[in-house]
Parts: structure tokens; C-alpha cells; sequence
């Protein structure tokens, strides 16, 4: 049997569910009546979704009414964009580094789109977007607020006032950057926020979309009326109950200060020693994410390697027969050759120090190796 301790840095791209949130959910499966349902087994369900409606909200700073479950952060970006549109936008504005849920709803909108690149860093050019936005007509503009891989921060304030003053609408996919930080959608100034439960420690399947005072959501769901009308649908009761108490329990971190920053930092210092290269490093980014490229070791190879050695993180895109698909952010700072040797390390809730550490020395281990490798058979 294996001795090895499991290390998991991925929760950009999945977080671990939270003991906390398992128990409430396994709590309200065992007591799952139709919400709709005026017995008290519906009562029941539909006080669990209600206060978890206000545990979202807390989370964001958002008015409870304004809170519209869903699926999770794909449908409610879906949503959004689907909203801005039918209050009458015209075209789209996107941010380069979108998720690719955004930017794939975006081209199938039937709708003008627009690029709006960013610079070495990965941040928008706001002078850009200024300039997008006065060519007219009214646009919606979806920019995130943090890079699922690079963690690189947006200037979403900025770029707010900026579309509310050419009449445009603001989205804002918040999925990485809740929890982690703290995100206050006036303070922001979107239109609209989305949200996502397993980014937060909570079920995969769950998400919402938060809009501010003033906005209208057009209905995206079809049916009995729930959600307000603008998401038919029986609720996900035990899911959305497992959302609210992990925006709760993530609220209530952030609020203590929790920062892996430091553990974050040091384990970069060591792979940057042993030859790796960190994007982003100098502007803001999320205090849980490490982006790094190293040119001559593939990322599938690493990946593989440090499984073996127990430590989970991901290449920072999906992979397909074996290659690492280009990045998008890395494609958009105009270094996509880079590509095949990225490897994203994201911790969260459940990670502590020793965890960083495992996963640098792991990592300059096997580049030792590696190297001593391609030079023996050099001198060859």
C-alpha cells in the first residue's frame, strides 16, 4: 500500500468538497421535499434554499432578491450575456482571456463580437475598451474578474465606469476570485455577477448569477416558475444549501485574512531557482494561484510525474489525446509557444503550507532529473 501523503493544489479547478457542506448536504438529501411543496418537508427545502440565497449574497454583497440559481458559472454567464442582449445591446465586447464558456456564448449570439485584448501580464487595455465602447452601439462587455489560470486580476472598477458611462452593460464572471478575495459587486459596479458552488468548497453543479439594484434578468428556463420566474425548474435543494453554508464558511476566511500568498510565493522562489518562469508575478493576482512555464519539459510529463509523487495540480487547460491545448492567456500575452511546458498550482480551504512545499520539492526533484536526462544524452 502506498505510503504516499495526496497533495491537492487544483482547486481552480475543482475544489475539495468541504466536511461541513458534505454533512448539511447529506442532512437535506435525507429530508429533500419539492421546495415548491407547502407540506413541511417543503417548508423545510425551501427554508435550506432561502437562507442559502442569503449566504450567496453576504458572500457578494448583493441584495438576497437578486440572487438566481443555477446549474453553475457556465449557464449563469450564459444568462447574463442572454439578459444584456434582450435589454438591448447590440454587440459584445470580450475580454481575451475569457473562460471559454463566455467567449464559445458569445460567437453564438447571432451578434457582433470584439476582442479586447490585454497586455504581457494578461490585463485588459482599458484604452482599448474606451475606444470599443465610443465606436457605439451599445454593448455588453464581459470581462472576469480573475484568470482561471494565471490568477492575473482585472481592473473591473475602472472598466466599469467606463461601460456604464457609453450605456453598455458589465458582466463579470467572478467563479475564481470569490472566496478568495473580497468581492462586493457595487464596489465593482457590474450589471451582473456569476458564481459558481465547487470553486468554493461546495457540490459541483450549483452556481448563481447576482445582479445589481435596477437590472432586469430575462427568463432563461422555461417553466413552473421558480427562481422568479426566470429559471423553471425544481431547485437543486441539497446542492444549493451545500453552496450557501460554503460561501458562508469562505466569506467568513476571507473576512480572518486567510492568505496563502506567502506559502504561494516561497514555492515560486524555489521552481523559479531551479528554471521555471512565473507569469504574472508582477501585477495583482489571486493569493492562491501559481502559473509557471518551463520551455523544455512538457506539462503532460510533469503532471504525470508529480502524480506519482502524490502532488494533484493541472496544466491550466484541458487536455485532449494526450496535448496540452494552447492557453488562452497565454496565447492572448502573445506567448502561446509556451503552451506545452504551463503548469497551474491553486490552493484552497483545505490546503496548509506543507502542501506548497511537497509540490516545489517534488517539482525540482523531477526537473533534476529531467535535465541530468537531456544532458547525458547530449553528450551522447
Amino acid at each position: 500500500m502506498s505510503t504516499i501523503k495526496p497533495v491537492y493544489l487544483d482547486y481552480n479547478a475543482s475544489g475539495l468538497v468541504r466536511p461541513q457542506v458534505q454533512a448539511l448536504m447529506a442532512e437535506a438529501l435525507a429530508d429533500n421535499g419539492n421546495p415548491s411543496a407547502i407540506h413541511a418537508a417543503g417548508r423545510r427545502a425551501r427554508a435550506r434554499i432561502e437562507t442559502a440565497r442569503q449566504q450567496v449574497a453576504d458572500l457578494v454583497g448583493g441584495d438576497p432578491a437578486a440572487v438566481v440559481f443555477s446549474s453553475g458559472g457556465t449557464e449563469s454567464n450564459a444568462q447574463a450575456i442572454a439578459s444584456a442582449l434582450a435589454a438591448g445591446c447590440e454587440r459584445l465586447i470580450v475580454c481575451a482571456t475569457e473562460h471559454p464558456c463566455v467567449m464559445e456564448t458569445a460567437r453564438v449570439s447571432g451578434r457582433p463580437v470584439e476582442i479586447l485584448g490585454v497586455d504581457e501580464n494578461g490585463v485588459v487595455r482599458l484604452v482599448d475598451l474606451e475606444r470599443m465602447l465610443a465606436k457605439g452601439p451599445r454593448a455588453v462587455v464581459a470581462i472576469h474578474h480573475a484568470n482561471n489560470e494565471s490568477g492575473v486580476l482585472q481592473p473591473i472598477a475602472d472598466a466599469a465606469r467606463m461601460v456604464r458611462e457609453h450605456g453598455g452593460w458589465l458582466h463579470v464572471d467572478v467563479v475564481q476570485s470569490a472566496g478568495k478575495l473580497a468581492v462586493d459587486i457595487d464596489a465593482l459596479g457590474a450589471h451582473t455577477i456569476a458564481l459558481s458552488a465547487h470553486k468554493l468548497g461546495g457540490p459541483q453543479g450549483v452556481g448563481a448569477l447576482v445582479h445589481a439594484r435596477g437590472v432586469e434578468l430575462t427568463k432563461w428556463v422555461q417553466g413552473a416558475g421558480q427562481e422568479r420566474g426566470l429559471r423553471g425548474g425544481t431547485e437543486n435543494g441539497p446542492g444549493i444549501a451545500g453552496f450557501g453554508l460554503a460561501a458562508q464558511l469562505a466569506a467568513a476566511e476571507v473576512a480572518s485574512g486567510m492568505d496563502h500568498s506567502a506559502w504561494r510565493d516561497a514555492a515560486a522562489e524555489m521552481v523559479k531557482a531551479a528554471g521555471a518562469r512565473v507569469i504574472g508575478e508582477t501585477v495583482a493576482r489571486l493569493p492562491n494561484t501559481l502559473f509557471m512555464v518551463t520551455p523544455d519539459w512538457l506539462s503532460t510529463q510533469q503532471l504525470i510525474l508529480l502524480d506519482l509523487k502524490g502532488v494533484m495540480v493541472s496544466a491550466g487547460s484541458a487536455c485532449s489525446s494526450g496535448k496540452v491545448k494552447p492557453s488562452p492567456a497565454l496565447t492572448a500575452m502573445g506567448m502561446g509557444d509556451l503552451s506545452q511546458g504551463m503548469l497551474r498550482v491553486s490552493g484552497g480551504w483545505g490546503t496548509v503550507e506543507e502542501d506548497w512545499k511537497a509540490f516545489a520539492d517534488a517539482w525540482v526533484s523531477e526537473y533534476a532529473k529531467v535535465k541530468a536526462k537531456s544532458e547525458l544524452v547530449s553528450v551522447a
